[in-house]
């Protein structure tokens, strides 16, 4: 992942936690470019990440790790979508 707006080995030395939720949320809204993402680490991070992430990839992540379905409203229909 290559970001240009923010030094990233200052960052990271300077605050290595913040670091990690920056580069976990970075990861998930823009793209793994090739990457795997730990689990444990996701599970460990969503209470401090999920409301800095894009609503419907947070909808997916919440179905793949806890099987979380959500459900359309009742008042959704083909003109109104």
């Amino acid at each position: 992942m290559i970001n240009w707006s923010t030094d990233d080995k200052e960052f990271k030395k300077r605050n290595p936690k913040e670091y990690k939720l920056w580069r976990l949320t970075q990861l998930i809204n823009y793209g793994l470019d090739g990457e795997k993402l730990d689990r444990r680490e996701v599970k460990a991070a969503w209470p401090r990440i999920k409301d800095r992430l894009d609503p419907y990839k947070a909808r997916l992540i919440e179905f793949l790790l806890w099987d979380k379905q959500y459900s359309l409203p009742t008042n959704l229909n083909f003109w109104n979508s």
